[in-house]
């Protein structure tokens, strides 16, 4: 099964989004500069559609 999160993560930061701090359990914490959100990266991404829905949430419209 993939791992979705080193790719993210990278798409991530291709769009100027940063890593902010570590947050509770296996997720860290991300911010888009641009609209100022911060969401949830797990540590291991399993999903494509949890993938894809992190990425939405960041406003990037990249799909895995």
């Amino acid at each position: 099964m993939p791992d979705f999160a080193k790719p993210v993560r990278q798409v991530l930061q291709t769009h100027g989004c940063y890593f902010v701090r570590h947050g509770k359990g296996d997720h860290d914490i991300w911010r888009d500069p641009q609209s100022g959100r911060s969401f949830a990266v797990p540590a291991k991404l399993k999903s494509r559609h949890l993938a894809n829905g992190i990425l939405k949430q960041a406003g990037i419209s990249h799909k895995f």
